[in-house]
């Protein structure tokens, strides 16, 4: 059931489980992203990538945990795309809300 998408243009992703929670509304995403030849990609740029994937503005998704395994170009990711910034204020927690603040912050830098 999993379907290869293109992330960024630079990035290979397979959505290994996708489901739509309609109580909280939010979408949680479980994505494999591969990366050959190069680092772990950033929590920004995963955040922007997973955003436009789905349509969504980057402030309504939230990279829950991006796991690498030592000697592998893949990484595992879990996120949650949100229909409303009011619910994700309501669900996510601080700490979470404050990390994924600052990967956009250190992306409009580079």
């Amino acid at each position: 059931m999993s379907k290869h998408v293109r992330i960024l243009d630079r990035y290979d992703a397979e959505v290994v489980e996708e489901r739509y929670n309609p109580l909280i509304r939010r979408l949680e995403v479980v994505l494999r992203v591969i990366h050959v030849g190069e680092g772990t990609p950033s929590r920004g740029a995963l955040k922007t990538g997973i955003a436009k994937l789905y349509n969504r503005d980057p402030s309504l998704v939230y990279i829950r945990k991006a796991e690498s395994k030592y000697g592998f170009c893949e990484t595992l990711i879990e996120a949650h795309v949100y229909d409303d910034a009011e619910r994700a204020r309501k669900f996510e927690p601080k700490y979470i809300v404050e990390r994924d603040e600052e990967s956009l912050k250190k992306m409009s830098l580079q």
